[in-house]
């Protein structure tokens, strides 16, 4: 809890340091306090001195949202954008991995020791890795940015990257232009707002970068998937999966399926990186938030009609003596649909760069939040309405999230991320390009 409870911190930091300090120092930077946290872990000598470090470990989760997210969607091709922002998935399910298998073998002062090297590794590989050029562009250091780029491409030369280049530049010069008198239609070449007062400049600067249509639409939209992902079931059972397990009589130990939520978890997301080629992202989004909700509504359907009234979570001499096997198999399918859940993908690609860190740093934020909302209001919801209540109300959460992405989630496999700006910029952008959506419009007109 305190961990979810600092990562919003984190995150909400994360933007302006992003933008200050580039995507590449950003990366490198936030691995320090995250060495911190795992060294007073290790020599913890108190609660407090444990809970010092587990928020420290919450801040530091925070504040690398944005630049991994921001880093990943601006050096990638549109072709392989996609299955480069799953690997961040990826790796997030394997480090998740490692630390089950680290508790279970290992003194938990140990496993924390061993957990240096993540970070240490972190830094080691991002000292070797190139800023992004579009935020060297911005700076105006344009030579580096090229340089930037034909590493990015292989290392390759100059003349294989002029096309990509070229529009890289046109769209910096675009960034360059102050964004107040882009918006108020004054002439950019004379602008009047450099020696304006410092807090007046910051207000209208939000109000044109932060508070636009092209950064509201896909705020709203990822803050919106990332409440029916968390509340659609298995994010909110987390801290008392075993538990849970032992109430629905799963025919499996109940740490073994912790470990197995792990393992599947981890595996989905190989998975994920060729349906995003085959289906898009589009589909794959809400085939697994409908998917999600039809398991938690089976899960709920057989607490009602097989699990006594009085069995509870939190009460373990109420758990059914009698083991089956289905709760332990719908409960696999929500894992494999929760897992194909790509809102973090989305996080990369959806926001203008103007905003981009900041966005991507309220989005992240949200996403702790509804999780810590969902984790701590589990069990008054359990109390409420029993299991079968709980899992039915995920599911309503699974169906709602549903038809909001189908009407409004647009595809954006493929397209460059100045196309998906253009299109969060267009006037009648609201829902997204889909048959069965234009053909309700056409009838409405």
């Amino acid at each position: 809890s305190i961990s979810f409870l600092a990562q919003p911190i984190g995150a909400i930091v994360s933007g302006p340091l992003v933008d200050y300090v580039g995507r590449k120092k950003a990366n490198f930077l936030v691995n320090i306090p995250m060495i911190a946290a795992w060294l007073l872990m290790y020599f913890a000598w108190n609660l407090p001195s444990l809970f010092t470090a587990n928020a420290l470990l919450g801040i530091s989760s925070g504040i690398m949202e944005a630049p991994i997210n921001s880093y990943v969607g601006e050096i990638s091709e549109p072709s392989i954008r996609g299955a480069l922002c799953t690997l961040t998935q990826f790796f997030s399910s394997f480090g998740i991995l490692v630390m089950y298998f680290l508790g279970t073998f290992m003194q938990w002062r140990n496993a924390a020791l061993m957990c240096l090297i993540a970070p240490i590794a972190s830094m080691i590989t991002v000292a070797f890795s190139p800023e992004t050029p579009v935020w060297l562009l911005t700076r105006n250091r344009e030579k580096e940015a090229l340089k930037s780029l034909c590493t990015l491409r292989g290392w390759t030369t100059p003349d294989n990257v002029k096309e990509e280049f070229t529009d890289l530049l046109d769209y910096s010069k675009k960034l360059q232009q102050c964004v107040i008198c882009c918006n108020t239609n004054q002439d950019c070449k004379s602008c009047p707002h450099e020696s304006m007062n410092w807090f007046i400049r910051r207000v209208l600067k939000i109000r044109y970068v932060i508070m636009c249509k092209e950064t509201l639409r896909p705020l709203t939209l990822v803050v919106m998937y990332f409440l029916f992902f968390v509340m659609s079931g298995l994010t909110p059972i987390r801290p008392n999966l075993v538990n849970v397990c032992g109430a629905f009589g799963m025919a499996q130990d109940s740490k073994q399926v912790v470990l197995f939520v792990g393992v599947i978890t981890f595996l989905v997301c190989f998975l994920i990186i060729g349906l995003i080629k085959i289906l898009g992202k589009r589909k794959l989004v809400i085939s697994s938030m409908l998917g999600s909700a039809i398991s938690c509504l089976l899960l709920s359907t057989y607490a009602a009609k097989v699990l006594d009234e009085s069995v509870s979570s939190y009460h373990p001499e109420t758990f059914p003596e009698k083991t089956s096997l289905t709760p332990l198999i719908l409960f696999y399918f929500m894992t494999i649909f929760t897992g194909l859940g790509i809102p973090w993908v989305l996080l990369g690609e959806l926001f203008p760069f103007r905003s981009r860190a900041t966005a991507q740093g309220l989005s992240a934020a949200s996403f702790y939040v509804f999780s810590f909302l969902g984790s701590k209001t589990f069990i008054n919801l359990e109390n409420s309405v029993k299991l079968w209540g709980t899992f039915a109300t995920y599911a309503a959460f699974g169906f709602a999230g549903t038809i909001y992405l189908y009407f409004f989630l647009p595809e954006t496999e493929g397209k460059s991320l100045q196309e998906i700006e253009n299109y969060y910029n267009g006037q009648f952008r609201t829902f997204a390009d889909d048959p069965v959506i234009n053909k309700l419009k056409r009838l409405k007109r």
